[in-house]
């Protein structure tokens, strides 16, 4: 991997983690575009994953540390409550991830007809999101939140965009707009973290060498770099995106890329 693709995987990567359009399923178009391996993809997959971490944790901040100060406060208060929901939305993907790892693996392994079909389902999702109309909830109750946690752990099909699939189950569920963006970004930072840890678990096991050598540190910082700005930018951009309630031309987005990566394979 050169340094221009890994640039280029590092924009790809920043952006489409917030914008609801599928980062694992842009990822795996780009890495059939550039002919790169799994091993290669694996240490840039955990690189540009805590990149994007970071990125969330730069533009919500000032939530972070609310959450953080309400916790140790060591009171049943509203920061208390909000990571209770967070913890809550982890369970569906903490199963999955734990329990199904290896057939997900095989998953992203068979090609692009599964991508495109999943990006269609993305459409789907967004759609009817923008045209349902339920009434809205002030707050995100326990419940809904083990909901939008289940549709977080169906998202990590590749296609499925995971930002995607929670905000739009959230907004089916009649939660508002302004929460549920901000949720929907601060409940996948353990997630992302967790798989990570369990990337770099399976890098060690086939040996840092092995899995380092088609990717100089170059394009490792540069795919860092990329989509750690490119992930500030898309993180801010969505939540504004979010209040406006614009996410049907995503879902146009999505049929047309959900198409190509149908139809390009077959010709």
């Amino acid at each position: 991997m050169d340094w221009l693709q890994s640039l280029i995987l590092g924009l790809v990567q920043g952006l489409t983690e917030y914008l609801p359009v599928s980062s694992s399923g842009h990822l795996t178009i780009g890495a059939n575009l550039f002919g790169l391996n799994g091993e290669e993809n694996l240490a840039f997959s955990v690189a540009v994953h805590v990149a994007t971490v970071l990125s969330t944790c730069v533009i919500l901040w000032s939530e972070i540390v609310w959450l953080f100060r309400d916790l140790f406060k060591f009171q049943w208060n509203e920061g208390t409550k909000y990571v209770v929901n967070i913890l809550v939305s982890m369970i569906p993907v903490a199963v999955v991830g734990f329990c199904f790892k290896d057939k997900i693996e095989e998953i992203f392994g068979s090609g692009m007809l599964i991508v495109g079909i999943c990006l269609l389902i993305t459409a789907a999702l967004l759609a009817f999101s923008y045209w349902a109309k339920p009434r809205q909830r002030e707050n995100i109750s326990p419940l809904h939140a083990f909901i939008i946690g289940i549709a977080q752990a169906v998202a990590v099909l590749p296609g499925l965009s995971r930002s995607g699939s929670t905000i739009a189950t959230g907004l089916l569920l009649g939660n508002k707009k302004e929460k549920l963006a901000q949720f929907s970004f601060l409940m996948v930072i353990p997630p992302i973290l967790g798989e990570a840890l369990l990337d770099t678990k399976d890098m060690l096991e086939v040996g840092v060498s092995s899995t380092m050598a088609g990717l100089p540190t170059t394009s490792l910082i540069v795919g860092f770099i990329a989509a750690f700005v490119s992930g500030c930018l898309a993180c801010k951009w969505m939540i504004n995106i979010v209040k406006k309630g614009k996410l049907i031309w995503f879902a146009l987005y999505c049929v047309i890329v959900g198409l190509a990566a149908i139809i390009i394979p077959m010709i």
